[in-house]
């Protein structure tokens, strides 16, 4: 059986690789009634220019019209932008970059890869238009919220090894957070727990009882009256696990929006002045292409109240 159509095989334009719809069998006639109804978020008419501008293409990066015929068992590619795209009033700065690897210090606000609200405000979109790399791919994501490091791959060959240090817990990870001090928690502590998705709210994360699927070792940096800035060390990757696990602790962290509970509902103004006060400070690794010892440090730093 031939090999289907490989999505690197369409350009990227403007730093956005193109997503990518399979057509199942169905009643559609044409290509954009199937756009239509099976992906209504953007409407029929939005559809309809996106078409006409050639924004749609197919297996062979040729460009579909509307009123194509539908045939099912192939698939299209369209480019995924948003009209009204807000500017970010921020900048990720290029800590690291060889013939492999990409090492990003992210700000606050700014998400790894495209989701929700941002798609060309991205780090990754942005990155790839500054630097020309069609191919580049994050092995690790941080959340949007979150300001530090990120580590990207250059190479698809290179992908599964930087990712594999991750899942095998071979990257020393070192996060810095402000939060509340409370003199009466004998530190460093270690904190396990299990983590699994929300039941009510999907855009969070929970502790519930059962066996520890995540792990994380807290010590005290600096006091500065009634807050303190405090060196995470997490061993697992969960969503969420800091905060949570801050929160846990009676130590909400400075800026959070979500733990211990949602202040900022989808859809609401950012308020930039108040940025989670959560940073990925470090990461320690072997490379394991080039077999070099890497270790790499934010430049940014956290705001302690005053």
């Amino acid at each position: 059986m031939a090999r289907p159509p490989s999505v690197r095989t369409i350009p990227t334009r403007d730093g956005v690789s193109p997503s990518c719809v399979a057509l199942p069998p169905g009643p559609w006639a044409t290509v954009l009634d199937f756009l239509a109804e099976r992906l209504p978020t953007v409407p029929r008419l939005e559809w309809s220019k996106r078409l006409a501008n050639g924004e749609v293409l197919d297996e062979h990066g040729h460009a579909v019209h509307a009123e194509q015929p539908y045939a099912s068992g192939t698939r299209l590619f369209y480019y995924r932008h948003i009209a009204d795209e807000p500017d970010l009033p921020v900048q990720e700065r290029i800590v690291f970059q060889d013939d492999h690897l990409v090492v990003a210090d992210k700000p606050h606000f700014m998400p790894v890869t495209p989701g929700g609200q941002y798609v060309r405000q991205s780090l990754l979109v942005r990155l790839k238009r500054q630097l020309g790399i069609d191919s580049l791919s994050p092995v690790h994501r941080i959340d949007r919220e979150t300001a530090g490091l990120v580590l990207l791959c250059v190479r698809p060959q290179d992908r599964n090894a930087y990712q594999a240090l991750f899942r095998e817990r071979q990257v020393h990870k070192v996060y810095e957070a402000v939060a509340p001090y409370r003199a009466e928690l004998t530190l460093p502590l270690t904190r396990r727990s299990r983590i699994e998705a929300c039941t009510t709210q999907f855009f969070r994360s929970e502790e519930i009882e059962g066996t520890p699927n995540s792990e994380t070792t807290l010590s005290l940096l600096q006091v500065q009256g009634n807050s303190a800035l405090y060196r995470l060390e997490p061993v697992t990757g969960k969503r969420h696990q800091l905060r949570i696990h801050m929160q846990a602790l009676g130590l909400p962290i400075e800026g959070d929006q979500f733990y211990p509970q949602v202040l900022r509902n989808a859809g609401a103004a950012e308020d930039f002045s108040q940025p989670l006060q959560l940073l990925a400070r470090s990461l320690t690794f072997t490379d394991p292409v080039t077999g070099k010892q890497r270790s790499f440090t934010s430049g940014q730093s956290l705001r302690m109240a005053v």
